[in-house]
């Protein structure tokens, strides 16, 4: 897919906000960032919501990698598809992509696993996701990683990674 002409028109900033935005709607950690560029993806809104939730609380709540970064990766994926399998330029293209991002993300937050980013006051074992009132999101720090892998995510996508390596040194 050719992102040229869609890179020009979208704001990092307004993405972030929407990102947020998204995840106090009720959408968990991975679609409020995926959801913050379906449109420069070329999915339908459906597809990119069905394919990212899966995704959230560190892939099925189990407190893996934490779903904004699987996130970031996903739209890695879409911006340096792998078009021939074992096409070694390819994947190592995305693969360094998503390590940066990443690491960025790590930089910050000191680690990508859900289960070390979130108070252990809030690791349930359960299955099913908590009731989200106004509490749960004063006492969830989510809403400041989506913000930040949706900010990485849009400078993957303007190729600007860059700039945000040089800005914490």
């Amino acid at each position: 897919m050719n992102f040229s002409n869609k890179m020009a028109d979208f704001d990092i900033e307004k993405r972030v906000d929407k990102a947020v935005d998204n995840f106090y709607t009720g959408y968990n950690c991975a679609q409020s960032v995926f959801l913050a560029y379906w449109d420069i993806l070329g999915l339908e809104y459906d597809v990119a919501r069905n394919m990212s939730v899966s995704f959230g609380a560190g892939v099925g709540r189990m407190r893996e990698i934490c779903g904004t970064v699987t996130a970031m990766a996903m739209i890695a994926g879409f911006k340096y598809p792998i078009s021939v399998p074992n096409d070694e330029n390819e994947s190592n293209s995305v693969d360094n992509i998503i390590r940066e991002m990443a690491g960025i993300f790590k930089d910050k937050h000191h680690t990508i696993l859900c289960r070390e980013l979130l108070p252990e006051s809030e690791l349930q074992s359960t299955p099913a996701p908590s009731i989200r009132t106004k509490e749960y999101y004063q006492r969830r720090p989510c809403s400041a990683f989506i913000a930040d892998a949706a900010r990485i995510a849009g400078f993957m996508l303007k190729e600007q990674l860059s700039s945000l390596q040089s800005a914490k040194s």
